[in-house]
């Protein structure tokens, strides 16, 4: 398989670029090399090798969730700038 100027000029217009034409010759180049070398790699053995779905070990690091008492709203209200019947007191957002 290769590419063609014709197939650059599609994905061009597709892509919604101008481009000229020595860019579309430097193009066509450039893709048609990727695929030699993707066609190099299925020369590779890879029968032995085993399927992967991350090239890293994965472990979750999230802790577990555990139940804990809340602080008091006593003392959470001192945080708040105003309050109003035990509930944080905010300018209103709408009119």
């Amino acid at each position: 398989m290769s590419i063609t100027t014709k197939d650059v000029q599609h994905v061009a217009k597709l892509a919604r670029l101008n481009l000229t034409p020595q860019e579309e010759e430097l193009f066509t180049g450039q893709l048609n090399a990727i695929l030699q070398y993707a066609e190099k790699l299925k020369e590779l053995d890879t029968d032995q090798v085993e399927a992967t779905t991350h090239v890293l070990p994965l472990r979750n690091v999230m802790r577990e969730d555990e139940n804990r008492p809340s602080l008091p709203i006593e003392k959470v209200l001192l945080n708040a700038p105003d309050e109003e019947d035990g509930q944080f007191k905010v300018p209103a957002v709408l009119e």
